[in-house]
């Protein structure tokens, strides 16, 4: 079963990190959300206190097939701010390992590391300045090897979607995609 941490910050979109843990945890994908605060409970972007699975501190990505960051202001600063998820982060992709932001995360988290040097990314439009060296797509999903980047709050679904697909196969993500009415509402 593929093991997926969530880092949470204070101020992260809500449905940003939710409808990806939802997705993945009904497609039978192991989700852990972790805390990058003192407290257990994050604060989302619109005052929603979540509960996480877990304490940044009492984690060890070693066995992690994808980190994924949610976006949101101040979040995704937040996410930059903390030294321990950016350290896993690029510990994470330098071992050739799944990354995955969304909205605001690719630019202010990813970019400003150096993961997405070289390659497509999309984010919420008006941060693709931060893409220096790398190429914006605008697309609602981007793909570029172990990077999979999106758009903003109505990229969630197909986003969750996707790293579903990723971490399991086309079919499964496929059934819960069908099961959830998505297949439905693009038809």
């Amino acid at each position: 079963m593929a093991k997926v941490y969530v880092f949470l910050a204070n101020g992260f979109e809500d449905v940003e990190a939710l409808i990806p843990v939802d997705v993945l945890r009904r497609g039978g994908v192991e989700v852990v959300t972790v805390s990058t605060t003192d407290l257990p409970v994050v604060e989302s972007a619109h005052g929603v206190g979540i509960g996480a699975d877990a304490m940044f501190g009492d984690c060890d990505f070693a066995d992690a097939d994808l980190l994924m960051l949610p976006g949101g202001m101040p979040g995704a600063s937040n996410l930059f701010a903390h030294e321990g998820v950016c350290a896993a982060v690029l510990a994470q992709y330098r071992a050739g390992k799944k990354v995955a932001a969304i909205c605001a995360a690719p630019a202010v988290v990813l970019a400003q590391l150096g993961v997405l040097d070289g390659k497509e990314a999309t984010c919420y439009p008006g941060f693709e300045q931060m893409f220096t060296n790398a190429e914006y797509t605008g697309d609602l999903v981007t793909v570029d090897g172990q990077i999979t980047t999106a758009e903003g709050p109505a990229a969630a679904f197909p986003y969750a979607y996707e790293l579903l697909a990723q971490l399991t196969d086309q079919e499964t993500a496929d059934q819960i995609a069908e099961g959830m009415r998505y297949k439905h509402l693009m038809a």
